[in-house]
């Protein structure tokens, strides 16, 4: 198989810029970035793509996704979650530890990493999990190959809930590696659960799901956290940032690069708002929740202000007939990873948002965050990592077009703008217009730590 290609032809959005041009790919890397005078007869033995009418972007890094497995692979498992990955965009992923058993020893990790490398379509990378009690085992981690620690402070889902204080201290004051928290305050949302069980019992409207989980609960957390982080010199990423209140926290005019601070924002945060319960139930029931539309709007100002510096998923799939369940009874989270990229182009055509801070916030800012080795960017060198977008090619989500495990999307039915042409991990063609290959190509992420 011809590992030489050359891509022209293409509206080129790399590095704050747009240019009509193309890359030249040569095994797993980008030998080559052309400009559109680029005389094609001198790559003779090179497949041509001709990209015209498309975007040529860097494949999306997608810092945040639960993939179920092992021990839930009835909701999702890595093959089939990273085929939807590279069918959206994604090329690269990092996993989280509430999986079954729970993530949280260096075997356990080494076995994900393992299951990904038979079995994933996009490139991989897994937290381990912070308990109260495997600080030992934390402080074993290899930071050139596993892209950080994760603390829920905040239970969740999967009762990973650290909540000691004085680990709390000996983890942000030892850890060598990038802490990444889920911040919500357990004790306000017991709080608030008691005063709503008390009026409904268990019929709590799904529509209590921001008072019960409040901003005040994510903000006593991620302040809490920050506080630490300062404290302690930690670097700390604080993950799905879904109030208007928490903005304060994070600073807008450091370089992205010398930030020990950042944050995250996910899409669902930035599309939903309150109102979207009565439509959708618990379908956008998602920890933090969905808040007011003030807090939403804030949140894509941030983003593009630059106190949010990553636009992620939290993608966390579960079955329908778990999600339609009773308020309590249902889980949290939903499937995401395939349709991130088209949310946030829809952005753009409805000119909110610009096509190279898109690219900023999914593919350039990611990379730089983690210290990824020779990802995110459209670069010489780099791993070939790339999508062609038709742009201005609409597709309709349809129970067909999910690839989601749990085959459901709370997009179904939406038309989105844009659609992913195609999609390359290490320079091979992994989707092409609707359909996957199986020759996989994915490798380990790794970290210039």
């Amino acid at each position: 198989m011809n590992s030489k290609r050359l891509i022209y032809n293409a509206l080129v959005i790399n590095e704050g810029c747009s240019f009509t041009g193309g890359v030249v790919i040569d095994g797993e890397r980008i030998l080559q970035v052309i400009g559109p005078d680029t005389d094609l007869s001198k790559y003779n033995e090179y497949e041509l793509i001709n990209a015209e009418g498309c975007l040529l972007i860097p494949g999306v890094i997608d810092d945040q996704v639960h993939f179920r497995e092992p021990g839930l692979e009835h909701k999702a498992d890595i093959y089939t979650e990273s085929a939807a990955a590279v069918a959206g965009g994604v090329t690269s992923y990092m996993e989280m530890p509430n999986t079954n058993p729970q993530t949280i020893t260096q075997e356990l990790l080494a076995d994900k990493f393992d299951r990904a490398s038979q079995r994933s379509f996009a490139n991989y990378s897994f937290y381990i999990g912070a308990t109260n009690d495997n600080l030992e085992e934390l402080l074993k981690t290899n930071p050139k190959t596993v892209c950080g620690i994760k603390i829920f402070m905040g239970s969740s889902t999967g009762n990973m809930l650290v909540d000691n204080p004085e680990t709390l201290e000996h983890l942000f004051a030892q850890s060598k590696l990038l802490i990444a928290v889920h911040c919500e305050d357990e004790n306000t949302i017991r709080e608030q659960t008691a005063t709503y069980k008390a009026q409904y019992g268990e019929n709590v409207p799904i529509s209590a799901h921001p008072d019960i989980r409040n901003a005040d609960a994510c903000y006593k957390s991620s302040s809490m956290a920050v506080g630490l982080a300062k404290k302690h010199g930690t670097q700390l990423h604080v993950l799905h940032v879904s109030t208007k209140k928490e903005l304060a926290l994070f600073d807008s005019s450091t370089p992205l690069a010398e930030k020990k601070i950042t944050a995250e924002v996910c899409v669902h945060h930035l599309w939903f708002n309150r109102k979207d319960y009565e439509q959708y139930g618990s379908l956008i029931k998602w920890n933090p929740a969905i808040k007011e539309e003030s807090d939403r709007k804030a949140l894509f100002d941030g983003m593009l202000s630059n106190s949010i510096d990553v636009i992620a998923t939290d993608h966390a799939p579960h079955t329908l007939d778990e999600k339609r369940q009773s308020y309590f009874k249902a889980p949290s989270g939903g499937p995401l990873v395939q349709h991130s990229l088209q949310v946030m182009l829809d952005f753009y055509h409805q000119k909110q948002i610009t096509l190279e801070k898109i690219v900023e916030k999914m593919c350039h800012n990611p990379a730089i965050l983690f210290r990824v080795k020779d990802r995110g960017f459209i670069r010489e060198g780099y791993f070939a990592d790339l999508v062609l977008v038709d742009l201005n090619k609409s597709e309709l989500v349809t129970p067909e077009s999910i690839r989601y495990k749990c085959k459901w999307s709370p997009f179904e039915g939406h038309l989105f703008a844009s659609s992913i042409r195609q999609t390359y991990v290490n320079g091979f063609c992994v989707f092409d217009r609707g359909k996957l290959s199986e020759q996989r190509s994915a490798k380990a992420l790794e970290f210039d730590r």
